[in-house]
């Protein structure tokens, strides 16, 4: 095995911002689940006391349940600057409230309502409020791995990558995660035009499936590979590509919705190698949460 080398020393590192959003209702009434039940749960947005990352991404009486905190900036154009340059990884750190300079880490990025989520400690949540605003040191987008300029990074900061345990091995990387999905699985979210912003979600209509394929363990912050998909420009059905991503928010009632999966890296001729880790968590590798 080789060691892993990027270009982490030529990357730029700017701050973005946001502020703690408040709760949406997504249809401004009742969701019509796929089984014809209309439903009113909690979804997206605000401050999350009793979900993080680590928790499982099923089970909960939600509808795409965002862990943690979600934030998003008032102005469109800078909101596009906060969702593209914010990174998996990232420092957070609070400007306002009764929170003001309590640090955080964002876990993902939320296409569609367009947020970036960070996981506090859950005594900071309890200090903060909507609108307290939180300043993200974004870096992270164009990294790249030496020697191997066919695999695309995005959403990765460096530090988080190097703590991954990515390793070369037969002049593939090898990449842990914590289950492998199939890219029929795949849902809302294809046909974005970019996959350095946003998410695409599994989709968990078929029950029997999931528990087949052992998916009904995923957790929040999972790593997962995702087979013959390719997320280089906008996701993409590639038979032997891979594309790996992160869990970033809980499981859907809605037809085509899913547990979100924010991209990481891909490469479509094989280059990436995932290996299964049941480990394979963020909130372990960022050292938010203890495994077991």
């Amino acid at each position: 095995m080789n060691a892993v080398r990027t270009n982490r020393d030529r990357l730029v590192r700017l701050a973005v911002q946001g502020e703690v959003s408040h709760p949406d209702v997504w249809s401004r009434s009742y969701d019509v689940g796929y089984d014809g039940v209309p439903r009113l749960l909690p979804g997206t947005g605000g401050i999350v006391y009793n979900v993080r990352v680590g928790d499982p991404a099923f089970g909960w009486a939600a509808e795409h349940v965002e862990p943690g905190v979600s934030l998003r900036a008032k102005e469109k154009d800078d909101n596009l600057g906060l969702n593209t340059f914010a990174c998996v990884g990232n420092e957070a750190v609070v400007l306002s409230g009764e929170a003001k300079g309590k640090k955080g880490v964002v876990t993902g990025k939320h296409g569609g309502i367009e947020h970036v989520l960070v996981d506090f400690p859950p005594e900071v949540l309890e200090q903060l409020a909507v609108g307290d605003k939180v300043l993200v040191r974004a870096w992270g987008q164009g990294l790249e791995i030496e020697g191997f300029p066919g695999v695309k990074v995005m959403n990765l900061d460096p530090d988080l990558f190097d703590r991954l345990g990515v390793q070369v091995e037969a002049g593939r990387l090898v990449v842990p995660v914590a289950a492998v999905v199939p890219a029929e699985l795949m849902g809302s979210g294809i046909g974005a035009l970019t996959s350095a912003r946003g998410d695409y979600d599994i989709t968990t209509q078929d029950r029997a499936l999931i528990r087949e394929l052992g998916l009904e363990n995923l957790r929040l912050g999972d790593l997962v590979a995702i087979r013959d998909r390719a997320g280089l420009y906008g996701h993409q059905y590639r038979r032997g590509a891979v594309e790996i991503g992160v869990v970033i928010h809980g499981d859907s009632f809605v037809s085509g919705h899913g547990p979100g999966v924010t991209t990481l890296m891909t490469a479509l001729e094989g280059e990436i190698v995932p290996r299964v880790t049941p480990a394979a968590n963020i909130a372990y590798y960022l050292g938010l949460r203890q495994p077991g």
